[in-house]
């Protein structure tokens, strides 16, 4: 397709540059974003992606039984480990070819929103007693990534047409999950047809993913998938179904799979961090996306309900007890 229709774009140009910069930023996001992708400089420490990586690593390289050890059931992995070939993406006949390290940050067991919707707020389950300090690491991990997220809705607000604060309060303690994924080697699949990923879009408002250790990522652009390559150091983001709904389809979701390259016989390690909206946020579209040329598409859902369908799709929501 030649030049990349995702667009490297500086969010802190957007906070600290001129009226002129802080405009171009909102330019260039709301053009990439009709991919449902776009790429941004940030101070994401380097150290503490340095960091996670390294004890992410040690994880997936214990033994099957001493991973399962931290699997939580009925978590509809929203925490703790979930093995290969569970997660399947919706309308695929066969599970996706991965393996997972889930965890958030805990809400106090009395907050409304955790008593409310325990299934979105488990108890966090790492692996602190395989990897001493891991817990803090991912935690600051955490921490980092959804500072980031907020921070890049403000651009998107803005280009929706909406007071840069709009997401603020939606997001604030709301249940955005960090995901550690390793992707075996494909020649190890149990069967023909497994893919790392099967195309899919994301149910939250946007996905944050910092570097992977290989290539792989694809996104679907105008029916064509091509590579997701990011200048280095760059934060990858893309656009999910709550967005999509909030926006009117004015920001599409971004269609993506991963798949391993032709003759590759590696492995790939990837963390991404899934920012959401409150579980009772009602996502309707708003009103600055809706025109007489671009009518209402949807009515209203809660994010709480949005999610837990998507899960059920997925084949992970547990069974009712």
């Amino acid at each position: 397709m030649g030049t990349s229709p995702i667009l490297d774009v500086d969010l802190l140009a957007f906070e600290r540059g001129s009226a002129s910069a802080r405009d171009a930023v909102v330019d260039g996001v709301r053009r990439s974003l009709a991919t449902g992708f776009v790429y941004t400089r940030s101070d994401l420490p380097e150290a503490l992606l340095d960091d996670a990586y390294g004890l992410l690593g040690r994880f997936f390289a214990l033994a099957p039984e001493r991973k399962q050890a931290f699997h939580a059931p009925q978590s509809a992995g929203q925490t703790g480990y979930t093995g290969l070939l569970v997660e399947t993406a919706a309308g695929s006949a066969r599970a996706d070819w991965k393996e997972m390290l889930n965890w958030s940050a805990p809400l106090p067991a009395a907050h409304p929103l955790r008593r409310r919707h325990p299934l979105l707020y488990p108890e966090l389950l790492l692996p602190e007693p395989e990897l001493p300090g891991i817990t803090e690491v991912l935690l600051a991990f955490h921490t980092a990534l959804a500072d980031l997220q907020r921070r890049f809705l403000r651009v998107i607000a803005v280009a929706m047409g909406c007071a840069d604060t709009f997401f603020d309060e939606m997001t604030l303690e709301a249940p955005t999950l960090s995901r550690a994924l390793r992707y075996p080697p494909m020649p190890e699949a149990p069967a023909q047809g497994h893919v790392w990923a099967a195309p899919h879009g994301d149910i939250n408002l946007i996905t944050a993913l910092p570097r992977a250790t290989a290539p792989g990522l694809q996104v679907l652009v105008e029916g064509e998938w091509i590579d997701a390559l990011p200048p280095e150091g760059r934060v990858i983001i893309n656009s999910g179904l709550m967005l999509e709904r909030l926006s009117n389809g004015t920001i599409p979701a971004g269609w993506h799979r991963v798949v391993a390259p032709a003759g590759s016989s590696g492995e790939r390690h990837s963390v991404v961090q899934f920012c959401h909206a409150r579980p009772w946020t009602v996502l309707a579209p708003v009103a600055s996306c809706c025109t007489a040329e671009t009518p209402q598409r949807w009515p209203g859902i809660t994010a709480a309900d949005a999610l837990e369908e998507v899960l059920y799709r997925i084949q992970l929501l547990p069974p009712h007890p």
